[in-house]
């Protein structure tokens, strides 16, 4: 599905239809956005599989490090994974990275001239129930993801959200042209993770820079040091002049980067706490340009 207007162009997965793994929301598949014919966005693989193996384009993600309801259950029962349905739960660990077998669950889409609407209603296990309402509006120079999160169980929602945002421009690689730039001050020494084993990643006081290409991938997770912020980030190239924002209308105190030498992932976290029978909204927003 592509919703298109005079500068921009997203590419949308419906939910069914190519990724369909246990890890990225089935609702969030935006696998590529193009601004005037020149592509910004990557994926997480370089290979042919990545549209079914792998994250691309805009893809978001619930609970990455424990979804809803995964401690109560127990060993070869049922969790929820939001936006995808139940996971059986094999191991006293969640991991990401692993295929869990899926019960998917129910989904509805409704297509509009600029915008999709997406909806994900889950089934009722240990106390937990949602329906998660999300809709992808196409703006002038950009686009909108409204969240709806609806606690329709018994117990309360405790979990966070994410895009991981694969990001390259016309597929160049990263490397000195790109800057990926914070509204807030970077203090390496109170990151919770750095991966950054070639040092090919330079941090400066409100911006990552790069002093060549890195071929093994990098990683840096809590970059405000646990301080609350403005969600927001701006990546540009300054050789093809041309940059990406996203904006939350929400405040976060959990931004990570990952990447590697065909592409850069800004995230910024949003935490999720939705009493029964109440609901959740938020939204993130994307502006593309030229510089």
């Amino acid at each position: 599905m592509i919703l298109k207007n005079k500068k921009l162009e997203i590419h949308l997965d419906l939910p069914t239809e190519n990724y369909q793994l246990s890890r990225f929301d089935w609702t969030g598949k935006l696998t590529a956005v193009k601004y005037q014919d020149r592509l910004v966005s990557g994926q997480e693989l370089a290979s042919s599989t990545a549209n079914t193996h792998s994250g691309q384009g805009f893809y978001n993600e619930f609970g990455i490090t424990s979804p809803l309801g995964f401690e109560e259950a127990k060993l070869g029962s049922w969790f929820h994974k939001i936006g995808v349905g139940l996971l059986r739960k094999e191991d006293d660990r969640y991991d990401f990275n692993k295929t869990y077998e899926i019960q998917p669950a129910e989904f509805t889409v409704t297509r509009a001239k600029d915008s999709i609407r997406l909806q994900c209603r889950s089934a009722s296990i240990n106390g937990y129930a949602y329906l998660l309402d999300k809709k992808i509006q196409l703006l002038e120079t950009g686009f909108r993801i409204d969240y709806r999160l609806e606690n329709t169980g018994e117990k309360t929602i405790a979990t966070n959200e994410y895009n991981h945002n694969f990001l390259a421009f016309d597929q160049a690689s990263i490397g000195s042209d790109y800057v990926l730039k914070f509204p807030f001050s970077i203090r390496p020494e109170r990151f919770g993770e750095t991966v950054n084993p070639e040092q090919r990643v330079a941090i400066g006081p409100q911006e990552l820079i790069f002093n060549g290409t890195p071929q093994q991938p990098f990683f840096f997770s809590n970059l405000t040091g646990g301080a609350t912020v403005a969600a927001h980030w701006e990546l540009l190239n300054t050789k093809q002049r041309i940059g990406i924002t996203e904006t939350g209308s929400f405040k976060t105190k959990a931004v990570n980067v990952w990447g590697v030498g065909h592409v850069i992932s800004p995230e910024l976290f949003v935490e999720l706490l939705v009493a029964a029978g109440q609901t959740k909204t938020w939204s993130r927003t994307y502006r593309v340009y030229e510089i």
